[in-house]
């Protein structure tokens, strides 16, 4: 399982659109050329939604395949495609697997909620779990509170979700309007990872939300995490100013990096 570099761009989301901000990427050329720029910004992979027709988010396997195609032809093979299953409140957890299955992506982000939302579905998520580790798919975990790191513990434990290394990320806070995260909200993370004994077998990383973003992100580098930034959580540089574009963003995250002395990749 290929190991996530110390920065992913997220440039677009499900949700935000041009009237957002211009350079916002909408198309998959738009996701490509943001890619590139990012690359070269300091990013080394990319977490992409593809859009339909119309402009929304849909988990449509023949655009994902393009679009990871785009990207590896507008980076040379440089940066990493990761796509998501994020379910935006339509598509069920047999959906979610369906859409991977059919793609057979090099990296996948996966809401543990979202796939596993109570017991019922866990003969169902083992097998897909299993298989997803069988074709050495790396699957990034997103867990939205502290508590999910224990569910999450348990789920290993258990064997629903099997191996000895797992990717997981960390969001500051929650996909609402006007949403401001606090550095301070990653401690309680980082005990649960001690608590339950995973922070030796887990690459973690964190997300934020609004201006807050570039200290939250700051934070995760300096304990040993890993930064997802871009338009997808926040268009705005530490002192409220907004971003030229997705590479802008990425810019500033990577010269922090830099300073504490993380290597690019």
């Amino acid at each position: 399982m290929r190991e996530l570099p110390f920065i992913m761009v997220a440039p677009n989301g499900a949700s935000r659109t041009k009237s957002d901000h211009p350079a916002l990427p909408m198309t998959i050329g738009e996701i490509a050329e943001t890619a590139a720029a990012c690359l070269q910004a300091g990013a080394g992979a990319i977490h992409a939604h593809v859009r339909d027709d119309a402009g929304r988010h849909v988990l449509d396997a023949a655009l994902y395949l393009e679009a990871t195609e785009a990207v590896r032809h507008a980076t040379d093979g440089g940066m990493l495609f990761q796509m998501t299953t994020e379910a935006v409140g339509r598509y069920s957890p047999a959906e979610q697997q369906a859409v991977v299955r059919a793609v057979e992506p090099e990296a996948v982000s996966i809401a543990l909620k979202e796939m596993l939302p109570d017991a019922s579905g866990e003969k169902e998520a083992r097998r897909f779990y299993a298989w997803a580790r069988e074709a050495d798919i790396a699957v990034q975990h997103i867990l939205y509170d502290p508590p999910e790191v224990q569910r999450f513990a348990d789920l290993l434990k258990a064997g629903t979700i099997p191996g000895d290394s797992h990717q997981v990320l960390f969001p500051l806070g929650r996909y609402t309007k006007g949403q401001e995260s606090d550095p301070l909200a990653l401690v309680p993370f980082i005990e649960a990872l001690d608590t339950t004994g995973l922070r030796n077998c887990c690459d973690w990383a964190v997300c934020a939300f609004g201006v807050g973003e570039t200290r939250s992100l700051t934070t995760a580098l300096a304990f040993g995490g890993k930064a997802r930034v871009g338009f997808e959580n926040s268009l705005w540089h530490v002192d409220g100013s907004t971003a030229q574009d997705n590479a802008d963003r990425v810019r500033r995250i990577a010269a922090i990096a830099a300073l504490l002395g993380i290597a690019r990749g």
